[in-house]
């Protein structure tokens, strides 16, 4: 019986899912694939921080708050994948 298909984060050119069929969680692909989740989180704190100090400034404009929030959706999308991805490979 082989793996079940991992969703990877990232997208096709037309933004359609990529998903990697392996028995290996040490492939190649498997941990290019766990690197890219780990700094995507990681860019995912620093846009919090960022988005909080926006939020904690009564004097920030609309274009610096748009710009976090702009920001915030991404990196939330991106966080939502990686827990999609990992929760589909739990047994």
């Amino acid at each position: 019986m082989s793996a079940p298909l991992r969703l990877l984060p990232w997208t096709t050119p037309e933004g359609k899912p990529c998903y990697l069929s392996t028995d290996s969680t040490q492939s190649r692909l498997s941990r290019l694939a766990d690197d890219v989740e780990a700094a995507q989180l990681g860019s995912g704190e620093q846009v919090l921080a960022g988005a909080r100090a926006v939020l904690a400034d009564p004097k920030a404009g609309e274009r610096a708050l748009r710009f976090a929030l702009t920001r915030s959706v991404e990196s939330l999308a991106d966080a939502l994948r990686v827990a999609a991805s990992r929760g589909a490979r739990v047994p």
